[in-house]
């Protein structure tokens, strides 16, 4: 007699964001391909390139299902999200067929070329109703959400000022970001919109920017180097310095307020180290936490969620507008 099991709970399938992915370069293949595929709702169904070999390379390497090189005939694959990894340029374009035709979308930053072009993108995935993300990944981090709690729990007292530096070895090469024709610039676009999004979600709304673009090592069309100080319209201040030409760089975030400090160390720019937060406090001894964490995996998480249920993610479309925005008014002033 066949034995018979009463309540048992039966599991359901993980429901999964079937991801398309357009443009094939170095992050798309050693950052955000190996993140969904260790992250449970995820999963690359699609891949995109001009390049077909190369998107035949991509999809036997993660074993994707399709591979493209007519854009039209992937977003008409089995996806539901875009991943836009292609070169600035080509941002535009692809989020707003991405979004007529009813997906999701992950752009990388910045936005787009210009903040028009930013604009009618926001302007096309909602007449859509469908969700745009921009790819700030450092947002995500534990440590960054902990200083955000922290500022926010006034435990720090006023804020008065944020430093921050982002330098890394990028020396010229055939890569998009040293043609400024398809990248809309160097460093400040490339590693200063990191930034500023940082400075946006610690601080708040930026009321001004100063600032300037050099070419201190690399005689190229784009900047090698950026700096900027923003004023924050109801805080302090925020400074920041990025370049393409540091072979080793003690890069670091420093917050400084009425009643203490926060610094983050080993984060940006860095790896094989584990990243740590010291919290120092009116009358307490120094408190130091490290986290070791995959940050396109903590952003995958989060975007995942909010495109499944449909809901504005974490970094809004909005703030890539504004981003742009910001760095658009720093080019003026330094051209």
């Amino acid at each position: 007699m066949k034995k018979i099991i009463l309540n048992k709970k039966i599991k359901l399938p993980i429901k999964k964001i079937k991801w398309g992915v357009a443009g094939c370069g170095h992050f798309a293949e050693h950052s955000f391909l190996p993140a969904v595929h260790i992250s449970r709702r995820g999963k690359v169904t699609s891949i995109f390139s001009n390049n077909k070999q190369r998107a035949e390379q991509l999809a036997n390497k993660f074993s994707i299902a399709n591979y493209f090189s007519d854009y039209e005939k992937f977003l008409a694959s089995d996806i539901d999200a875009v991943y836009i990894s292609s070169a600035n340029i080509n941002h535009y374009g692809q989020a707003i067929m991405a979004a007529n035709a009813g997906k999701h979308i992950l752009c990388e930053k910045p936005i787009s070329m210009t903040s028009e072009q930013a604009k009618e993108i926001i302007k096309t995935c909602k007449k859509n109703n469908v969700q745009l993300s921009i790819n700030y990944v450092m947002r995500y981090h534990p440590l960054i959400l902990k200083a955000k709690e922290i500022i926010n729990s006034r435990m720090i007292g006023k804020l008065t000022s944020i430093n921050m530096s982002f330098n890394i070895n990028l020396p010229p090469s055939e890569n998009f970001r040293y043609n400024k024709k398809l990248s809309g610039g160097g460093a400040l676009r490339d590693l200063g919109t990191h930034l500023i999004d940082l400075l946006l979600f610690f601080g708040g709304e930026i009321e001004q920017i100063n600032g300037g673009l050099d070419n201190l090592v690399f005689k190229e069309d784009v900047e090698d180097y950026a700096y900027a100080t923003v004023k924050f319209k109801d805080l302090g201040y925020g400074n920041f310095n990025v370049s393409y030409c540091n072979k080793r760089a003690l890069n670091r975030i420093e917050i400084l307020g009425t009643k203490g400090a926060i610094t983050i160390d080993n984060f940006i720019g860095i790896k094989n180290e584990t990243p740590k937060i010291s919290i120092l406090l009116k009358n307490e001894t120094k408190k130091v936490f490290r986290k070791r964490g995959n940050k396109m995996l903590y952003m995958l998480r989060s975007v995942q969620k909010a495109f499944l249920k449909n809901k504005a993610p974490l970094v809004t479309g909005e703030d890539g507008y504004i981003n742009l925005k910001l760095i658009e008014e720093l080019e003026k002033k330094c051209s």
